[in-house]
């Protein structure tokens, strides 16, 4: 478990040498970062956080021997303090929703720049999701080019909490009530939520509600039994 002060613990799993190379790359310069180990397949990556326990994984979707969201499944089953970002050069809408259901924090393209994965892995450290604008874009049937300099869109447990329920149909002051907070406070963080997503109404909010919220493993909104 990563403490204050102490750097973040990763490992790369990329059954590409290059990749792993440039991934090591983007993340050297940083010195509260420290990659402990590499793999090259999902097995050996699945042994690996096991024995090391890191606090994030960089973790390629297609690999041999047990593929990277496979591994990711048996990875969170077991130890889900570990974060797991999926890497991917070709992004499909399938692959994003198993790697979602299979607890991956955040999915991300590989020409993702330095800073950007930098930013990546220290937003998921402290619990948020992370995702590509073009991974967000292909679930919603646009195909937009990737860019290096685009941040990733991160989301809080909070903001999560607040896309599942609109995408019930709760208003503010109902949403405000299941989560003990002021209908205030409701509309400040939709606010927030619709100028992450690039969204100018409460209809693109609820779009994106309907389209991603059930992704999301969140347990603090689940219905009383």
């Amino acid at each position: 478990m990563n403490g204050v002060g102490n750097p973040i613990r990763i490992i790369i799993a990329d059954d590409h040498e290059i990749s792993r190379i440039g991934i090591r790359r983007l993340v050297s310069n940083t010195p509260d970062i420290e990659v402990v180990a590499e793999a090259v397949n999902g097995a050996q990556t699945i042994d690996l956080a096991r024995s090391l326990k890191p606090d994030v994984i960089l973790m390629d979707v297609l690999m041999p021997n047990v593929n990277g969201i496979e591994a990711a499944q048996r990875i969170k089953s077991d130890m889900q303090s570990i974060s797991i970002i999926m890497l991917s050069s070709a992004e499909d809408p399938s692959s994003i929703e198993r790697a979602m259901y299979a607890g991956a924090d955040g999915y991300l393209s590989k020409e993702v720049g330095s800073q950007e994965l930098v930013q990546a892995i220290k937003h998921v450290q402290i619990g948020e999701r992370v995702f590509s604008k073009t991974v967000l874009n292909l679930l919603e049937g646009k195909a937009v080019e990737a860019r290096e300099s685009e941040p990733p869109i991160a989301l809080t447990k909070r903001e999560e909490e607040i896309v599942t329920l609109v995408a019930k149909g709760l208003t503010s002051q109902e949403i405000g009530k299941r989560l003990f907070i002021s209908p205030r406070t409701v509309e400040t963080h939709r606010a927030r939520i619709m100028d992450k997503l690039g969204v100018n109404n409460a209809a693109g909010l609820v779009r994106f509600a309907l389209l991603h919220a059930t992704y999301f493993n969140l347990h603090s909104t689940n219905e009383e039994a």
